[in-house]
């Protein structure tokens, strides 16, 4: 089986969990912006959780499909259609031989999530599919999805084969509740760890950071984005050795204006770190439209630790429900 890209949008990649174990070698991690969506997309169709999917930025994408098959949407709403008619998201979806899946531009979100069961059958690279842009690594030719790609298919499992059936005989009017996990909305709060160098900015940049909201900038991307608000400075200039920096980090360049480094960062940086995202609200970060307001918000390694734990119990319990609503 394959898929054919009729129009490849403003930017579609192949992404997965990512590429771990090769940061010291100067190799990012990369992977999908929001993992939560890319996650329980895998779960609806019956993939693994970390296989590749389609991940597709504010508009486009124009897919045709050479056989029957399950897809499910996640992420951000694109006003998706199948053959001219809006397709659910949040649920396993069977879409037809010769069918054309089409996205339109987000009203809701930044980033939607295309799982088809069976997964996207590509070679993986140190461990993963995922799409490298700047390396040219991963993915599909190591670049965004252009018009006229073939993309194949890999062979269903035994729960593809039956959420296939399932839907083939049965009306599906249920979908996942997200309301716990990722937040769509264009003004944000957003949970913060103090990072490493916080004590060295002055005392009202302090303040300020987590007092006065902040707009991300056109200038965002799969690398990072760049913020726009009240300027933060340090108490006095010093020299930083570059050091290990992750999703979610947040530097201060010399301008003052923060920039969060996103899935496509770097592995090192030399910018003093002001703050650090927390795991669980990467995905909501992810799904930020340029222009949408984020506030940041102070807690503990603590409380950190406890929201993703409760966050992955939320994800177990939504994958018990699939397989009880598709089996029982």
């Amino acid at each position: 089986m394959s898929v054919r890209v009729l129009n490849s949008g403003l930017l579609t990649t192949i992404q997965d969990i990512g590429r771990f174990g090769s940061q010291k070698y100067g190799v990012i991690v990369s992977g999908a912006m929001d993992i939560y969506s890319l996650r329980l997309a895998n779960l609806l169709v019956g993939n693994r959780e970390n296989e590749a999917a389609l991940e597709i930025t504010l508009y486009g994408a124009t897919l045709q499909f050479d056989e029957d098959t399950v897809v499910a949407i996640t992420g951000g709403d694109f006003l998706t259609t199948i053959d001219g008619i809006i397709v659910p998201i949040w649920r396993p979806v069977l879409i037809k031989k010769k069918s054309i899946l089409k996205f339109n531009s987000a009203i809701k979100g930044c980033r939607a999530y295309v799982a088809i069961a069976g997964g996207v059958n590509i070679p993986e690279i140190m461990g993963s599919k995922s799409t490298y842009l700047r390396a040219k690594l991963g993915g599909f030719d190591g670049r965004a999805l252009q018009k006229g790609d073939i993309l194949p298919i890999g062979d269903r499992n035994k729960l593809n084969n039956e959420i296939k059936k399932y839907i083939e005989t049965n009306t599906i009017s249920w979908s996942i509740n997200l309301n716990e996990l990722i937040s769509f909305k264009s003004d944000q709060t957003i949970r913060v760890l103090k990072g490493t160098e916080f004590d060295r900015f002055d005392k009202e940049s302090q303040k300020t950071f987590f007092e006065h909201p902040y707009s991300v900038t056109l200038q965002s991307d799969r690398m990072g984005y760049r913020l726009e608000g009240t300027p933060i400075s340090l108490s006095n200039n010093f020299d930083l050795i570059s050091e290990g920096v992750t999703f979610g980090t947040i530097q201060i360049p010399p301008n003052g204006q923060p920039i969060i480094l996103m899935a496509d960062r770097q592995t090192t940086g030399g910018y003093p770190k002001i703050g650090q995202v927390i795991t669980a609200d990467l995905p909501s970060l992810a799904q930020l439209q340029p222009r949408a307001i984020i506030r940041f918000k102070e807690i503990t390694l603590e409380e950190a630790e406890n929201i993703l734990f409760q966050n992955e119990q939320i994800i177990n319990r939504i994958k018990t429900s699939i397989y009880f609503k598709m089996f029982n």
